[in-house]
């Protein structure tokens, strides 16, 4: 296995990364996971992102974590969640790029606000075969845009989640198209603390299934 700093472009910038891949030359799906709000701490180091990407690696897939504009070493500045879309698509051209990588594999994770930047961009590039939404903020964002997407989809939040309240996030997945799946965590918020294994294997099944 193996784990390595990267960095790509985002138009005129570049973002850090960090990509991870079996030792294998066999092409294997691949994911790209969005972290959690910059401005309330939000990084690649994400207790949930981490989790996912170590698990997901384990189980023999390339991930690419990154850091958004203006966060950690990835240059830039915050872009109100527009200029972080056109971060997640840069993500996504660059793990295209990797000889590895399973043609029409990829998949996307977006944890809160990585769900609100990254799931427009999984919905609209075709490289993109299925998304995972970990607490989009539906409180606070409208992603009834999705109510299109054919794509495979798995929305995963916490019983106490007051930034993705629970009959909010229903609603919502009740209007999506199928193939869809929901799971709820029983006994966590937003924050998700001690529930990163238990989310790592149930985005890890999904793309096992729908990667096949």
């Amino acid at each position: 296995m193996k784990e390595e700093k990267v960095s790509f472009n985002s138009g005129d910038i570049s973002l850090e990364g960090i990509l991870t891949s079996p030792e294998t030359q066999t092409p294997v799906p691949a994911v790209v996971v969005c972290h959690p709000h910059p401005q309330y701490g939000g990084n690649m180091h994400n207790n949930v992102v981490a989790g996912i990407t170590h698990t997901l690696l384990k189980d023999g897939f390339i991930t690419l974590r990154f850091n958004l504009r203006g966060v950690g070493a990835s240059e830039g500045s915050y872009g109100d969640g527009i200029e972080e879309a056109r971060d997640v698509k840069g993500a996504v051209d660059f793990i295209d790029g990797i000889n590895r990588v399973k043609r029409n594999c990829i998949f996307l994770v977006g944890y809160s606000f990585g769900a609100m930047v990254g799931l427009p961009v999984a919905f609209r590039d075709d490289r993109v075969k299925g998304w995972i939404g970990i607490s989009p903020p539906v409180a606070m964002h409208d992603f009834s845009y999705l109510k299109g997407c054919f794509k495979p989809k798995l929305i995963i939040f916490g019983d106490s989640d007051f930034v993705c309240p629970k009959e909010d996030i229903e609603r919502l997945f009740e209007s999506l198209q199928e193939p869809k799946s929901m799971r709820v965590i029983p006994g966590t918020d937003h924050f998700l603390i001690g529930k990163e294994e238990t989310i790592s294997k149930q985005v890890t099944e999904f793309i096992r299934k729908v990667g096949e």
